[in-house]
């Protein structure tokens, strides 16, 4: 009897081709395990073609309620965004991936797994680490790392061995999708000069052919977490959807990223994920409602490195588990409601509302019913400023001659 490898399989042209290179140069009984974070396949077809291919068994987990809840939330409340741009769709799938790959490795106790993963991108860190820490008794193989092949010669490969692909030489895109966002690469995209081709976009409509009267929506949150849409109390994985169909339709969510990967070089990447991109800046407006000025600084050095450790693949750490800690307590006050507009490709807050709010009118209004006691500020001014006109008396008034003055470095020498 052969050795078991479970391979992450996804039906595109990688995986696809691994399963007879797996069997050709391991000798290995493949089984294929298919994960369902919001694809929107056809499983049935992709767990037939895996066994038409080679694999002795095809595997399907419908794992939508646990990426959102235990990675897409977590991650929402931290404000993740990669670099500025990137709300981490593809990477943060990848760790629960590796948690079920390890998962089913035991279950049929296979001594691997495999995943489709190149030598020069991201994913394959954040699998080959999530499996040493979850599994490190497993061996991890890497078919697209080894096999030397390039996209043509792939492709190639698998026509040659009759592996249906859905891409073609003229067609090269590849592309990852999940309820948090869809990630596009390669082909015409590989130069940065070029703008996107509207055929790439799938999930948002051009904002010139965008509805041309604006929609809002109401989302609330619960500590954090999103609840309700427009006044539906809805589950995690159908609000997703929901609000992506909604802010999709008006062209929002599309992100064009010149990314630096964890590997040391820089690629371009096309992104769509309007539910995401709605969802961060919500809950951005809301914090901003409900957190302190100092909890907000703190915060968003924490936002930075919560997005690292999930790009570069360090899910499974103590560190995460320290940075979560801190996150999930500074939540327990960020309940309330944000109205947002949709209109040609943009997503504006237009209105913010909570309970636990720490802005007061009464303080604000420059109007009638204004408490803002003003006989006051003098006294603060003058504590206030009390050290920088102490500074100012004895090192840079003593020793300027005649009027002060701004200098520059030179002038300074």
């Amino acid at each position: 009897m052969s050795d078991k490898v479970i391979l992450a399989y996804s039906g595109g042209l990688d995986t696809s081709a691994a399963i007879r290179w797996l069997k050709e140069n391991y000798k290995m009984d493949v089984v294929a395990l298919t994960i369902d974070v919001g694809n929107e396949k056809d499983f049935t077809a992709i767990r037939e073609k895996a066994l038409n291919v080679g694999a002795v068994k095809a595997v399907v987990r419908d794992a939508k309620e646990l990426f959102v809840k235990y990675f897409v939330w977590p991650a929402l409340q931290a404000d993740a965004l990669y670099e500025g741009q990137y709300p981490l769709a593809t990477a943060l799938s990848r760790p629960l991936m590796a948690k079920l790959l390890a998962d089913v490795a035991r279950e049929e106790g296979a001594v691997a797994v495999a995943h489709g993963c190149t030598g020069k991108g991201n994913d394959q860190v954040r699998f080959d680490v999530g499996v040493q820490t979850l599994a490190p008794d497993l061996r991890i193989i890497a078919p697209a790392r080894e096999w030397g092949m390039n996209r043509e010669q792939t492709i190639a490969y698998a026509k040659k061995y009759g592996i249906p692909v859905p891409v073609t030489v003229s067609s090269p895109y590849s592309t990852d999708e999940n309820l948090w966002g869809k990630s596009i690469e390669c082909g015409v995209l590989e130069d940065p000069w070029n703008e996107p081709p509207e055929d790439i976009y799938t999930w948002t409509a051009s904002p010139q052919k965008a509805p041309d009267q604006p929609e809002y929506a109401e989302i609330t949150f619960d500590k954090g977490v999103p609840v309700s849409l427009d006044g539906e109390w809805l589950d995690g994985v159908s609000l997703i959807k929901r609000l992506n169909e909604k802010a999709g339709k008006h062209g929002v969510g599309r992100i064009d990223h010149l990314e630096n990967r964890l590997v040391g070089i820089k690629s371009r990447e096309i992104y769509e994920a309007p539910a995401a991109s709605v969802l961060l800046k919500a809950h951005l407006a809301l914090e901003a409602m409900t957190l302190s000025r100092l909890q907000l600084r703190f915060k968003e050095r924490v936002a930075q490195e919560y997005a690292d450790l999930i790009y570069n693949g360090l899910w499974f750490t103590s560190f995460h588990q320290d940075l979560a800690a801190y996150v999930q307590s500074t939540q327990r006050h960020v309940t309330g409601t944000v109205r947002v507009k949709f209109f040609k490709g943009s997503c504006q807050v237009v209105g913010r509302k909570s309970p636990k709010s720490l802005y007061n009118f009464a303080l604000a209004t420059y109007d009638k019913g204004d408490q803002f006691d003003q006989s006051a500020s003098p006294g603060f001014i003058h504590i206030w400023g009390l050290p920088v006109k102490l500074q100012a008396q004895v090192q840079l008034l003593g020793e300027a001659e005649g009027p002060l003055k701004i200098v520059g470095p030179k002038e300074q020498e």
